[in-house]
Formats: C-alpha cells, sequence, structure tokens
C-alpha cells in the first residue's frame, strides 16, 4: 500500500474519534484528535507529492464509494459526448466511468482506455463485456511518457481523480494536447477528499502552458470538473 493511503485511511479515522469525541462532550481529547486528523492530512498530501504513484487494484473496492463531484452524468455533460466520436480515458481504474462513456458515444464510436496497471485494464474490460460493449481498446503504458497514438486521433479526453497520480504531469498533458484534434477537449476531475488531488490553480497553470485553453472551471476549486480545449490551428507537433 502507498504511504498516502495508510495516511489517508489514518485520516479518515482520526476525524471519526474526532467527531465522535466531540459528540459525547469530551473536548480535550476531540482537540488532541483534530490535531492528529490533520497531522495525517497534512502526510498524506506531502507523501502524494512526493512520490506520486497509480492507485492500487487492490484498494479498488474504493471505487465503489459514490462521488457526486464525479458523477456519470456530471462527466457526459462536461464532456459534450457525441456519438460516433473516439475518446480517450487516461486511468479508467475497475472500468465504472468507462462503460458509461462507451455506452454513450455508441457502437459507431471507440474508446480507448489506457493505464499502467494491466490488472486495472483487465478488470474494465471485464465489466464491458458484462455491459455488451465492444467498443472499448485497452492499451498498457505510462501516461507520463509518450502515447502509443498518432498526434490528432481523438475529439476527447478525460483523467477522474488520475492527474495527481503521475509522476510526470506536464509530460503527460502534452501527450494529451498532441492526440487530441485541434479545438479537442480534455476534461479533468479532481476532488479534495483524494490524497492525489491536484488543485485547480496547478492543474490550469501545468495546462496552459502545453497548449491547453480553460472553457469552464467547472464548479468549486475544492471539487470539480474543468474542461479545456485545444488551440484551434494547432500544428499537433510533438515537440
Amino acid at each position: 500500500m502507498r504511504r498516502h493511503d495508510w495516511a489517508f485511511f489514518a485520516t479518515v479515522a482520526s476525524l471519526a474519534a474526532t467527531i465522535s469525541a466531540f459528540a459525547v462532550g469530551y473536548y480535550v481529547a476531540g482537540l488532541v484528535l483534530a490535531t492528529a486528523t490533520l497531522a495525517c492530512a497534512g502526510l498524506a498530501r506531502y507523501w502524494s507529492r512526493k512520490c506520486p504513484s497509480p492507485f492500487p487494484a487492490y484498494l479498488r473496492w474504493m471505487l465503489a464509494i459514490p462521488d457526486i463531484v464525479n458523477a456519470p452524468m456530471l462527466v457526459r455533460k462536461a464532456l459534450k459526448l457525441h456519438p460516433g466520436e473516439r475518446m480517450l480515458e487516461i486511468g479508467p481504474g475497475d472500468g465504472r466511468m468507462a462503460v458509461h462513456v462507451a455506452k454513450w458515444i455508441g457502437p459507431a464510436g471507440t474508446l480507448d482506455v489506457f493505464d499502467i496497471q494491466h490488472r486495472m485494464l483487465e478488470l474494465t474490460m471485464r465489466r464491458a463485456r458484462r455491459k455488451g460493449l465492444a467498443n472499448l481498446r485497452p492499451t498498457q503504458g505510462q501516461a507520463g511518457a509518450e502515447l502509443p497514438y498518432p498526434d490528432a486521433t481523438f475529439d476527447a479526453a478525460y483523467l477522474i481523480t488520475v492527474l495527481g497520480e503521475i509522476p510526470h504531469r506536464d509530460a503527460a498533458l502534452h501527450q494529451l494536447r498532441r492526440v487530441l484534434w485541434p479545438g479537442g477537449r480534455l476534461v479533468v476531475g479532481e476532488f479534495f477528499l483524494d490524497p492525489d488531488f491536484t488543485p485547480r490553480r496547478e492543474l490550469r497553470r501545468r495546462a496552459e502552458a502545453v497548449g491547453f485553453t480553460l472553457v469552464d472551471p467547472g464548479g468549486p476549486p475544492c471539487a470539480y470538473l474543468a474542461q479545456f480545449e485545444t488551440q484551434r490551428g494547432d500544428s499537433r507537433s510533438a515537440t
């Protein structure tokens, strides 16, 4: 387990204990536990930034927790999907979002799912088969390296609570710009409770530096689905 996952679980446990202590009137204990909660949260954030790494497949049960910020219908609205489009998801997890997107773009469309963990791709494709979907294409690789797709391949791409897990974020965003059509869309979803949370201000700075334009900030800074577009007339140069 990643060190920041341990710290995250310690944060949740400390927070629950803090609430319980205050509820029964143990205010001194509550203050001590609140301090411990903040310390654990700080450690989770520190280790996430210092040692970014993919969300491990053995913790995939956490993906079943409802996420009201990055709910499928909100992602659909942010992506502005059209039937027949070719889409790219970086870090599909166990495929919970991918099967929705694949269904929305229809059999004439294609969803490429890209992940560094073969196990996550297996889980995604298994979920797709159960849903009767045949328009997903899995590819294993590192998002911070060169993506194995030609220039201007995709109409849109999305990452849901994934960007902070990538060690080389600028390279990943640069590659996403390269493989998107001129005017192509990019949606990045983040939620502050995720230890790998990427602040929107940082995301915007990094994205604009490689040629994206912010179209819609997508909600409050602590929980957002930010929408970007590539610059029209972009040469799609890999340099």
